[in-house]
């Protein structure tokens, strides 16, 4: 009761005003105190003077105070800033006190004006202590009265330098249940001294009994420009122990140039992994969708609404978003209005509808049209063909065919590695789509591409969120192998992945880009567990499932027969692959499309025609591949026969 009342007057009267006031009567009772030092401490001087000055000294301090403003900061956040501002101020003073002092010595102005210098010095060090030393008390009086729980947390800073002062400062202004108990820096000039009061331990001591010893319960990366790859390093030697491990944003994301404590976050797994992120020419995609009616399809999805997002950021005439999705749809269209792109327009609707779809390339007369719909979860789609061949090959089917009929300037099809030599029906049909849009290619004036990556951090269906919600619900995490691999790559780069394609693609290229190295998923599981500061397998388990139908243990990005040819960005290649007969392929796909409409499962034996090299994996469609491995072994005989 007593806590709120105070907190309620300390909200109510503390103003910018009161905080002036009480500066003030800092600035007079540092300057008596000025008098007293300079005459050896003692009355010995002439108070008639000391009266007359005062409220000059007092009114020139006003002045200074008004002019930069340094009553006007938060006294219960006082950082470094605040500090540096009371100094200015005070510097000002003295400059201003020091002129009109000799100004008056000069020319006799004002008698009883002679204040000695070395007062006007004195004065100035009294004052910047005494006004510092009373904003962190109050600061520390605040706090004191507004936190009730008394227990702090132990922390610890990885870094020495300047970022990771400006960390300890700003977790000091911000709250005072947080302690640093130490930095850890390997710069051996540093390891033994103290900042800020603050040890320097070097990074051999991280162990559990120095955790244990200290308490500590976090530990904050603050280093500005870290390498992923040496960020990584680090905090591997750190998830063995009973540690959260956070980081500190880069400057640029600082909130008016300073560091927030709000902003110091957990360290994603996204940001351990081993790849750099890849930076692509806007400058090219600007100039693409300049002016441009430009669909989307499959737009609420994870890629296709981060493919919208990046869009709406460029000088195009609009933007039509099309998803069955429509939830998902809602949402977006609400983001979009808040951060105030309104040149969109979504439709609820479906790309396996040929009538509509073709409806709206009426209406709107697209440019540019980027495909995203698809169905993508592997599992599901061995167990759903019919479903899987319906819009992964027939919507793309109707998508690509209405964008000749319509004259559309380019088609960009987005793809996945799964497609590389498939073991899956989800693959193989998106192998058979990418095949009919180059069938496509052959003989119209559409430019057809193709963007071929891996999988996507947080999109929907990601092992990534599956682990969070087992972390969160106690585990254990489910891992289908132990040796499982899969590269890895962020939603917005692979957006920009699409519209760069988009850019560059003179038709008939299926874009592919250095990933960096595969990340095995048993290793991901742990690394997430150990991020979330819980230990494995003591807190949380691993369990290992088996393949799931359809799945393999490693990705990859070309199809045998295939190579790369450079492009002006040396992390994205375009797959050179093999000759085909466009025309029986073309033929085949559509009798596939058509057939698919009596729900037999033959059609996954015809997509096998289709993609030679679609060998199913734990699947119930291994027996057309044995059949087929017998009928080449009979066919074998009878040539050794003959």
């Amino acid at each position: 009761m007593i806590q709120n009342y105070l907190y309620n007057k300390l909200h109510q009267h503390a103003s910018k005003w009161v905080v002036l006031f009480i500066d003030l009567g800092i600035v007079g009772f540092s300057f008596i105190i000025s008098y007293i030092v300079r005459f050896n401490l003692s009355l010995n001087f002439d108070r008639q003077a000391l009266l007359f000055q005062l409220p000059l000294v007092v009114g020139i301090h006003l002045f200074s105070f008004l002019i930069i403003g340094s009553y006007k900061g938060v006294v219960r956040h006082t950082g470094i800033r605040d500090v540096y501002n009371i100094f200015n101020a005070i510097c000002l003073s003295s400059i201003v006190t020091i002129t009109l002092v000799m100004v008056n010595r000069e020319y006799q102005l004002v008698d009883n004006f002679t204040i000695p210098i070395s007062i006007i010095v004195i004065n100035s060090m009294v004052t910047f202590m005494f006004m510092t030393a009373s904003r962190y008390f109050f600061k520390y009086f605040y706090h004191a009265i507004v936190n009730d729980d008394t227990r702090h947390k132990n922390i610890l800073i990885y870094g020495a330098g300047k970022s990771g002062i400006i960390t300890y400062n700003a977790i000091m202004s911000s709250t005072n249940k947080i302690a640093v108990v130490g930095y850890i820096d390997r710069d051996l000039r540093k390891v033994g001294k103290r900042i800020n009061g603050v040890p320097v331990f070097s990074p051999k001591v991280l162990n559990h009994e120095f955790v244990d010893k200290y308490m500590v319960e976090d530990v904050i990366f603050s280093i500005q420009d870290i390498e992923r790859k040496r960020l990584r390093e680090l905090v591997q030697e750190l998830v063995i122990l009973p540690l959260k491990v956070k980081i500190v944003p880069p400057v640029d994301d600082w909130i008016n140039g300073e560091l927030q404590l709000s902003q110091i976050k957990n360290v994603q797994i996204e940001d351990l992994l081993d790849r750099t992120p890849i930076s692509l020419k806007t400058d090219n995609i600007a100039n693409e969708v300049r002016n441009q009616v430009i669909f989307v399809t499959g737009g609420a999805g994870s890629i296709g609404s981060e493919i919208v997002r990046q869009i709406a950021q460029y000088d195009y005439k609009s933007l039509v978003v099309i998803d069955q999705a429509e939830s998902a749809l809602y949402d977006l269209q609400q983001e979009l209005k808040q951060n105030n792109f309104y040149n969109f327009i979504p439709i609820v609707s479906d790309v396996r509808d040929k009538n509509r779809m073709n409806y709206l390339f009426n209406e709107y007369k697209p440019n540019l049209v980027f495909h995203a719909a698809a169905y993508k979860h592997v599992p599901l789609m061995e167990y759903n063909s019919y479903e899987a061949i319906k819009i992964n090959i027939g919507g793309t089917k109707n998508m690509a065919d209405l964008a000749v009929e319509h004259h559309v300037k380019k088609f960009v099809l987005i793809s996945t590695d799964k497609a590389v030599n498939p073991t899956n029906v989800m693959g193989a049909s998106k192998r058979i789509a990418e095949i009919y849009v180059s069938c496509l290619q052959q003989k119209n004036k559409t430019k057809f591409i193709t963007t071929r990556f891996g999988n996507v951090l947080g999109s929907n269906g990601s092992v990534i969120p599956l682990f969070k919600k087992q972390i969160e619900n106690g585990g254990p995490l489910t891992v289908t192998d132990k040796e499982v691999t899969r590269y890895f790559m962020t939603i917005p780069e692979a957006s920009q992945l699409v519209l760069e394609a988009g850019a560059m693609g003179q038709g008939g290229e299926i874009f592919i880009f250095d990933m960096g190295e595969s990340v095995k998923i048993f290793d991901l599981a742990k690394n997430m567990i150990r991020l979330s500061g819980l230990q494995y397998p003591t807190d949380i388990d691993i369990k290992i499932t088996g393949l799931r139908p359809g799945e393999k243990l490693y990705e990859e990005l070309l199809a045998n027969g295939e190579n790369t040819l450079p492009t002006h960005h040396k992390k994205i290649m375009i797959s050179k692959t093999r000759e085909m007969d466009f025309a029986t392929i073309k033929s085949q796909i559509e009798e596939l499309t058509v057939n698919n409409m009596f729900f037999s499962n033959d059609m996954v034996k015809l997509m096998k025609v289709i993609v030679p090299e679609f060998v199913s994996k734990n699947s119930i469609f291994e027996k057309y591949d044995q059949a087929k491995d017998e009928e080449i072994s009979v066919d074998t005989e009878n040539i050794s026969q003959n």
